[in-house]
Parts: structure tokens; C-alpha cells; sequence
């Protein structure tokens, strides 16, 4: 685990001496936030995979390819039929309606790094994912003792009640 000093922004806090609604509200919050981190990786996961699939693509397409009939994609479902003119260049939509043109190593090399990309996002958000985790089994191990201490406490000891009268 990195130490105090490597994680900026970052506050110790010691488990033991917050009370238990504090503690569920902190495993509540951590909770969320390994939901989202969750949704963000698969979305992440989601866009590698499309990256690949494209990478993959341009690498099927040869000198051979030029004049093959495909289907063009208009959306997610629905495609017009259409021939390859240009073996050598294709137009890579890089997001928010800009496009550019490559030849079929340059968009392979595109995709590669737009792969390399996510996959580091992908590694990052799993490492902090993982810290997060720890703290939270931290947290739900603390409340468990403090819930036994005091199930202790309040448990009436088996003991034979003695009166004695005058």
C-alpha cells in the first residue's frame, strides 16, 4: 500500500474511534463509488473492444480488397450496401464530428494507441478500485468488532439473581 506521502489529497483517518453510523456512511460512500468505478470500466472495456474489432478490420483489408462489395454502416443497426474504391486510405472518425484520413498501417497504428489508452485507463481505475475495496473490507471489519463489543456489553450475563431480604 502506498504510504501517506505517494497519495496526495489523501486523509487517514482512524476507523476505530468513528462511530458506527459514521462507519456505514463511509462503506456507503465507498460502495458507491465502486459501483462507478465498475460502470466505468465496463464502458471502458466496451470501447477497447470496438478498438480492437476496428485495428482488426483494416488489417483483413489488401490491395485484393479494392472493388469487394461491404456494408456501410449508417447506424448501429442499419447498413446500404457499398464497394471498397481506395485500398490504401481509409477516414477514421477520431469523435465530435471530426474525421481523418490514414493509410491502413497509419490507422492501425491509430487504433494501438487508442487500445494502449484505455487499457492504462482500464489498469488505473482497477488499482484504485482495489485500494478503495481494502479500505472498504477495513471498514466492514471494524464495524463487526464494534458491533460484537457491543452485543457484549448489552448482554446480560448468566448469573443466578440473589435478594436477600431483612
Amino acid at each position: 500500500m502506498a504510504s501517506m506521502e505517494e497519495r496526495p489529497g489523501m486523509q487517514e483517518i482512524n476507523l476505530m474511534s468513528l462511530a458506527l453510523p459514521q462507519l456505514n456512511q463511509l462503506k456507503n460512500q465507498l460502495d458507491q463509488e465502486l459501483g462507478v468505478f465498475q460502470e466505468s470500466l465496463e464502458t471502458l472495456k466496451l470501447a477497447q473492444n470496438k478498438l480492437t474489432e476496428s485495428s482488426e478490420s483494416l488489417k483483413k483489408i489488401t490491395k485484393n480488397s479494392l472493388d469487394s462489395e461491404i456494408l456501410v454502416p449508417l447506424s448501429a443497426s442499419m447498413y446500404v450496401p457499398g464497394k471498397i474504391i481506395d485500398a490504401d486510405n481509409i477516414i477514421i472518425d477520431v469523435g465530435t464530428g471530426y474525421y481523418i484520413k490514414k493509410n491502413i498501417n497509419g490507422g492501425i497504428d491509430y487504433f494501438k494507441r487508442k487500445v494502449d489508452f484505455v487499457t492504462g485507463q482500464m489498469e488505473k481505475i482497477q488499482a484504485i478500485g482495489i485500494e478503495k475495496s481494502k479500505v472498504r473490507d477495513a471498514i466492514v471489519e471494524v464495524m463487526e468488532i464494534k458491533l460484537q463489543a457491543h452485543l457484549q456489553s448489552t448482554a446480560k450475563p448468566d448469573s443466578k439473581i440473589s435478594c436477600s431480604f431483612h
